[in-house]
C-alpha cells in the first residue's frame, strides 16, 4: 500500500479537507489523501453550484459516495463558490487516483482569507491523524 501524503504548502481541516490559497485570492478546495483512502473507491459526487455562498462550516456543501460509503463534505471557510469542478462528476476517480491535483472540487472567494492560518499544516493534520482523533 502507498505511502499516505500531505502536502505542506496546503492547510487541512479535521474534517479530511485540504485547502490551498492560490495568487489571485481564492482558495481551492478537495479531499486528503487520508480521506480518499478511507472511502475506497469514488464513485459520484455532489457539488455546489457557482455562485452558491457557503455560510456556515458546519453545514455540509455537498455529498461523495464511494463503494464503502456516502460522507458529507463540508468547507471550513466561509465565502462564494466561484468555480467547480465540473470534470469530477464524469471522473470520480480523479479523486482517489490524484487527490491534490485533478481531483480539486471547488474554488471560493474566502470572506475572510486570513480564517485559513486557523486550519492545521501538515505537519499538525498528521499529529491529529496519529492521535488517531480523525477517525
Amino acid at each position: 500500500m502507498a505511502e499516505l501524503h500531505y502536502p505542506e504548502d496546503l492547510r487541512y481541516s479535521k474534517t479530511h479537507e485540504w485547502l490551498r490559497l492560490e495568487p489571485n485570492g481564492t482558495v481551492t478546495l478537495g479531499i486528503t489523501d487520508y480521506a480518499q483512502d478511507q472511502l475506497g473507491d469514488v464513485v459520484y459526487l455532489s457539488l455546489p453550484s457557482v455562485g452558491d455562498v457557503i455560510e456556515d462550516p458546519s453545514v455540509p456543501f455537498g455529498t461523495i459516495e464511494s463503494v464503502k460509503a456516502v460522507e458529507d463534505l463540508y468547507c471550513p471557510l466561509r465565502g462564494e463558490v466561484v468555480e467547480v469542478n465540473s470534470e469530477l462528476l464524469d471522473h470520480p476517480e480523479w479523486v482517489n487516483e490524484d487527490p491534490y491535483g485533478a481531483g480539486w472540487m471547488l474554488r471560493l472567494r474566502p470572506e475572510d482569507p486570513k480564517e485559513m492560518e486557523t486550519l492545521l499544516t501538515a505537519w499538525e493534520y498528521r499529529e491529529y491523524l496519529a492521535a488517531g482523533e480523525g477517525r
